[in-house]
């Protein structure tokens, strides 16, 4: 890993966080895959299966930063979107370095004066299940990729998207065999 300098830094990045292999964990890769679609030319983009330490690499040099993920709340329907910011999330006290997430990677950087984001905006979709190996996506998460899309360009600040003609019945026609 090398460090970056300011001149390095991007603005803005994406960072599609999940596991393809992984059920409704898959969304959050490639909900980031769509936003790069229809965004790709404003934004720089990242799609990662790491955790903890793993994702230093993704996160330095971007002075703000979009991450697209599945949150299991148990509290809502699957398919329901959140959107939060770093800064209304509390960070777990007596962090371990076993157990170490997003938020802590990020704090601990800062610590260190890494260059990491300077806002990280979430965008997380419900999951149904996200521990099934070659599950597939269930069809209520699949279906809030147009609002993450869409979302992403609000506080992203760059915009609609318009219509994407990539969509069919609200689903990407690239994720449909993904139903199956």
């Amino acid at each position: 890993m090398e460090a970056s300098t300011e001149n390095d830094r991007v603005a803005i990045r994406v960072l599609g966080l999940g596991n393809e292999i992984l059920a409704d964990d898959a969304f959050g890769i490639l909900a980031a895959r769509e936003v790069e679609h229809a965004y790709g030319a404003q934004v720089e983009f990242r799609c990662s299966s790491s955790a903890g330490f793993g994702l230093l690499d993704d996160l330095l040099g971007a002075t703000r930063l979009l991450v697209v993920d599945t949150i299991i709340t148990g509290s809502a329907k699957p398919g329901t979107v959140y959107v939060f910011t770093s800064d209304q999330v509390d960070t777990a006290p007596g962090g371990s370095p076993h157990f170490l997430g997003l938020f802590e990677v990020v704090e601990l950087a800062r610590r260190l004066h890494l260059p990491v984001p300077e806002q990280t905006t979430i965008i997380a979709v419900e999951a149904a299940d996200s521990t099934t190996a070659g599950g597939p996506i269930h069809p209520d998460v699949l279906s809030a990729i147009p609002e993450v899309v869409e979302r992403a360009g609000q506080r992203l600040g760059i915009g609609s998207p318009g219509r994407i003609e990539r969509y069919e019945n609200g689903l990407p026609m690239a994720s449909q065999n993904l139903l199956a």
